[in-house]
């Protein structure tokens, strides 16, 4: 059985992305088996302890027994310590396997402290990409004061089909599909972007998005390979991929989310299918 954290970048608070509403989540990966049938994973779900000093899980987490990290980098700029960062980086040094996931404009940008993984995602003010022009304004009518990376793929509760990118990557495949390869994953209308670091050879795009309202094309996830850096990582554009409200919007939401949400992944029972075929992927994938 492998040991699985589910890891938020804020403490726990019941109108925010707690890790409480990564509930359904947590039961997928829970109910998982392996081919004897027995449980697959050993999970735990946590926030961080209060910011403003090291966490006490993440700052050891090279000297846990953890196997895999999935972090919700839901803070704004503020959510891991100097000494997180360092024991993150030293847990995939190890060989331990990461998906690191943020959001739009500069939301979860602590995660810029972490290698390989955290190059990968572009913020507002930080690790900003060298073409910005094709990030300005991507929704003319964005609420909130959100600036770019600020992609549209739709409402809250809806689902956008995705496109594979180059060779089929192992977290790509579903045999349950016409295609072969995950069609269909949550919508969000404030995804944030990535993009394989010049840097690492060992990382690439797997996948990626179309905006509903300007029709560009952005990636959703980089993957990159076990290698001497470090152990096998996905970035993802963001969390909002793997939270209840958009597997489905009656869980509820924080009360700062006005935007209207919409029901296809209620109506249409495959995007939450193909959604879960992703996630079983990338958990045994990260420690194969």
């Amino acid at each position: 059985m492998l040991n699985l954290l589910l890891q938020t970048t804020i403490e726990t608070d019941p109108d925010d992305w707690n890790i409480a509403r990564f509930s359904r989540l947590e039961a997928f990966l829970s109910a998982l088996r392996d081919d004897q049938g027995r449980p697959a994973f050993r999970v735990t779900a946590r926030d961080r302890a209060p910011r403003g000093k090291p966490d006490p899980v993440l700052s050891t987490l090279h000297e846990s027994n953890f196997d895999q990290v999935w972090l919700f980098a839901v803070d704004t700029g503020d959510g891991l310590a100097p000494e997180d960062c360092a024991s993150i980086n030293r847990f995939w040094h190890r060989g331990g396997g990461l998906i690191v996931m943020r959001d739009h404009m500069d939301l979860g940008s602590s995660i810029c402290g972490l290698h390989g993984v955290g190059t990968a995602h572009h913020f507002h003010s930080h690790n900003r990409e060298t073409d910005t022009g094709r990030h300005c304004g991507d929704d003319p009518a964005c609420v909130h004061n959100i600036s770019w990376p600020n992609y549209n793929s739709g409402r809250n509760g809806d689902f956008q089909r995705i496109r594979s990118v180059g060779s089929i990557h192992p977290v790509m495949r579903d045999r349950w599909s016409a295609t072969g390869v995950i069609q269909y994953l949550p919508a969000h209308p404030h995804e944030g972007t990535v993009s394989a670091p010049p840097d690492n050879a060992h990382g690439r795009v797997i996948m990626e998005g179309q905006s509903v309202v300007s029709g560009r094309r952005f990636n959703i996830a980089v993957a990159f390979e076990r290698c001497e850096q470090g152990g096998r990582a996905i970035a993802q554009s963001t969390f909002h991929h793997f939270a209840d409200y958009n597997w489905d919007p009656a869980a509820g939401c924080p009360s700062f989310v006005t935007e209207p949400a919409g029901d296809g992944m209620i109506r249409f029972p495959d995007a939450l299918r193909s959604t879960q075929q992703y996630v079983r992927n990338i958990a045994y994938w990260l420690n194969a």
